[in-house]
């Protein structure tokens, strides 16, 4: 009897978990820097979305996003004079690493949001995006071209 034909290389598994998808948060800010310093890190490190520490415990008090800092010139604040915790979303919403995909794009449609930190006991473990989480859905269970694999 013929053996069943092998696709080479095997399909990625399904990505199930945030986990899986999550980036690194390798630029965070502190509550009391100027939006102008949020926004000039976000342009250099290629991200929309910063993760704003406590200085003093290096726990996750907020966020600050492109849209903030929009909004903050919409305004005619001087981004050069306001600080951070004056714009950011304190207290975000947060997921763990084993937050479903699924449940990560059913948070994020609710509460139109395009970041989620992602976090355990230890404390900030990463952040996903809109982007991460799309990209996850679309290619879940298929091949790189879309093609059920």
């Amino acid at each position: 009897m013929p053996q069943p034909q092998q696709t080479f290389p095997p399909s990625p598994p399904a990505l199930t978990a945030v986990a899986d998808i999550m980036q690194p948060p390798l630029t965070t800010v502190e509550r009391y820097d100027h939006v102008a310093a949020a926004a000039y890190l976000m342009r250099h490190a290629g991200t929309t979305a910063l993760m704003v520490l406590d200085a003093l415990t290096d726990r996750l008090i907020g966020i600050i996003t492109e849209a903030d800092v929009a909004h903050a010139v919409a305004d005619g604040k001087d981004i050069n004079e306001v600080r951070i915790h004056d714009v950011m979303t304190a207290r975000p919403a947060v997921i763990t690493p084993a937050t479903s995909v699924r449940e990560a794009a059913k948070i994020m449609t609710s509460g139109h949001l395009r970041h989620l930190p992602v976090m355990d006991d230890t404390g900030l473990l990463g952040v996903v995006d809109i982007s991460d989480v799309c990209r996850a859905l679309l290619t879940d269970g298929q091949g790189q071209n879309g093609e059920p694999s």
